[in-house]
């Protein structure tokens, strides 16, 4: 596996550059997260102390580029000294840059922008069931799997294992072995608000006045020698609150049909 070098990091990106785009980056995203919005952020403790590689960060995803953003204005915020806050952006003149993203080849590949955000440090794959819009079905490019396992060995790594914005998405039994594979820290992060807040991509604020939230939970308890992929997928989806019995809207439609049904029933025995 590469390493980073005090210009450089693992992918060879140098850091001063690096530096100079997640700077510029989060003075544009600032007021789209204490302005207009306010981020509301619980459980930064839980970032102190961690190993400066090898942790895995896993999220549920609501827009393509506003979580990223957030949590890079998180992260510098607590490389600072800075906890549950961002109040004070000058964290961004000494981010943490040895961060990587997983994200989607074909989004990281559209535009400008969503090229410099690449240049911030995503780690890009093609998912193996969806692809412009369609169902696919490919094999996983080991040389994507070695890309991510090179960045867990160099620094922190967010990935969300639903692999898509929408809710309860299925979750995805990679993101599991490449816990077993690195025996990896594992920390849950679940957001809300983003996709009230700001339109799909996340580069356009839909609604003002939102408290997006972003919560730290505490590193998964993994038997990495023992616990199956299935089994530790299980632990990520519960933790990040994506699993069916987090589902308000889902027992509240279920609650209404059998409602219906009732009054049906109950019509009838009155005619």
């Amino acid at each position: 596996m590469a390493k980073k070098s005090i210009f450089t990091d693992s992918f060879g990106n140098i850091y001063f550059l690096k530096r100079f785009i997640i700077f510029i980056l989060g003075m544009i995203s600032y007021r789209r997260f204490n302005g207009f919005n306010k981020l509301k952020i619980t459980g930064t403790e839980h970032l102190v102390n961690l190993p400066k590689n090898n942790v895995l960060f896993v999220s549920n995803h609501q827009t393509y580029f506003a979580d990223v953003a957030a949590m890079y204005h998180v992260f510098c915020a607590v490389n600072n000294g800075y906890m549950n806050t961002i109040k004070n952006p000058v964290y961004l003149l000494n981010p943490k840059v040895d961060f990587y993203y997983v994200a989607a080849e074909e989004t990281m590949n559209k535009g400008i922008l969503a090229r410099i955000f690449k240049l911030a440090g995503a780690v890009t794959v093609k998912r193996t069931w969806r692809a412009e819009g369609k169902n696919v079905n490919r094999m996983v490019d080991l040389k994507e799997v070695e890309n991510i396992l090179k960045a867990l060995d160099n620094g922190w790594v967010i990935s969300f294992p639903q692999g898509t914005t929408s809710a309860f998405a299925q979750g995805r039994k990679g993101t599991a072995k490449l816990v077993q594979q690195q025996r990896s820290i594992v920390i849950p992060i679940k957001i809300n608000g983003f996709r009230r807040a700001f339109d799909k991509k996340g580069l356009r604020v839909k609604v003002t006045g939102v408290e997006p939230t972003m919560q730290f939970k505490a590193p998964l308890d993994i038997d990495y020698d023992n616990e199956k992929a299935e089994d530790i997928l299980n632990k990520i989806m519960h933790a990040i609150e994506q699993t069916p019995e987090h589902n308000v809207l889902h027992d509240y439609d279920k609650e209404y049909q059998e409602r219906k049904k009732q009054e049906k029933k109950t019509s009838k025995l009155i005619l």
